[in-house]
């Protein structure tokens, strides 16, 4: 059973937490509710989404009452958070919601760089990823005179599946399932708000960027595997490989190739590979 749907997470900046039935999406409303002035710290949690979006205009979908589908909206006071910086905040919910996953379920998920919240998948069948998909985020910007008007991080997160779809066996899983438990959907909301509010206030410190990024590295379930990355190409589809090996002072990923080279990744699809994968 499921606890109460709180309005405000006390001691941080969401105070005006919405809880709807159905949207097309999260991060869509909220983003227009930003365009007409809505204030930093609005939360908007649905049951279910119809439109939900993930990178690169995927679709994110999920049954009524199924996963925990928020976003936040945000205002980064003036020059502490740059644009280039913007993919930050991503990286601040997710370290936010792997610790309260932790507390809640006592589940350990790993960031999968840049955006993605996984396990390690126990399945090797052909088509397999070597990971299950148990949440994604997304962060979309305002962007005024070259700075962040307002900042909208939206994620989607599996709680209560019961059973893996078959399509998804490969691909995906679900919090319940892995906790052996039903997971209590706004108990769980409201301890990432309030760990969000931490990490979010830390990384606009003047050490925040550094001090982030080394939980990242921490929980990363990138960093020392073998993977292939999928470049942003205008006219052609990019490929490399090699063995993720650091996150960068911004946050981008350092792949030593094949060849013994390095090369830093700021946006991209990463494969994890098997370790015989050549």
């Amino acid at each position: 059973m499921e606890s109460h749907k709180f309005d405000a997470v006390e001691g941080t900046r969401f105070q005006n937490v919405v809880w709807v039935p159905e949207i097309p999406s999260t991060n869509t409303s909220l983003l227009e509710i930003a365009r007409n002035g809505g204030q930093e710290g609005e939360v908007l949690i649905a049951d279910l989404q119809t439109q939900g979006r993930g990178r690169r205009g995927r679709v994110w979908t999920a049954p009524p009452g199924t996963s925990l589908m928020m976003s936040v909206l945000l205002r980064p006071p003036s020059h502490s958070l740059p644009v280039h910086s913007a993919s930050l905040v991503t990286s601040a919910l997710a370290v936010a919601t792997v610790n309260a996953v932790r507390e809640a379920t006592k589940v350990k998920l790993g960031i999968k760089w840049p955006n993605d919240l996984v396990v390690d998948s126990p399945n090797n069948a052909p088509g397999g990823l070597g990971y299950l998909k148990v949440a994604g985020i997304l962060t979309e910007t305002l962007i005024v005179d070259a700075a962040i008007s307002a900042l909208v991080v939206g994620m989607g997160l599996n709680t209560g599946w019961e059973r893996v779809p078959p399509e998804l066996e490969l691909v995906a899983t679900s919090l319940d399932l892995l906790a052996g438990s039903l997971v209590d959907r706004p108990k769980l909301a409201h301890t990432i708000l309030h760990n969000f509010e931490d990490e979010y206030s830390n990384l606009l410190q003047p050490s925040g960027i550094e001090t982030l990024l080394e939980k990242m590295r921490r929980h990363s379930s990138t960093l020392g595997r073998r993977v292939r990355v999928h470049l942003d190409q205008s006219k052609e589809n990019r490929t490399l490989e090699g063995r993720a090996v650091h996150l960068n002072k911004t946050g981008e990923l350092v792949i030593e190739t094949d060849q013994g080279d390095l090369q830093t990744v700021s946006v991209a699809d990463v494969e994890h590979l098997r370790l015989d994968a050549r």
